[in-house]
């Protein structure tokens, strides 16, 4: 329906970077023996990339640079099925609350 988009760089993949690179880039930052910038050069990477580890870094903790996946997105997906199945028992429990009621009231 829209417009057909061409990538500027089809054939280019994304570059990954595995979590024991990331966190020596980032102690190496900190060390500031070197100018962000030359040690980015130094390890084929954009300044802005080392930054924005080192703000994740101090964010996360130990939580940042989990790796592949959506593995926070699985726990909430869970909580969520977990939520409508309660919603549901929920809803059996009050209807049979109100059918035993009933029928009590016919016994007498």
């Amino acid at each position: 329906m829209g417009k057909e988009r061409n990538r500027v760089n089809a054939d280019r993949q994304r570059q990954r970077y595995n979590r024991e690179f990331k966190l020596e880039a980032v102690r190496l930052l900190e060390l500031g023996q070197k100018p962000a910038a030359q040690l980015a050069l130094e390890l084929g990477i954009r300044r802005g990339l080392l930054y924005k580890w080192q703000r994740d870094l101090r964010g996360k903790g130990e939580e940042a640079f989990r790796g592949q996946g959506r593995k926070r997105g699985d726990r909430q997906s869970e909580v969520t099925r977990l939520r409508s199945e309660l919603k549901k028992v929920t809803e059996e429990r009050d209807i049979l609350k109100k059918a035993a009621a009933y029928f009590a009231k016919e016994l007498k």
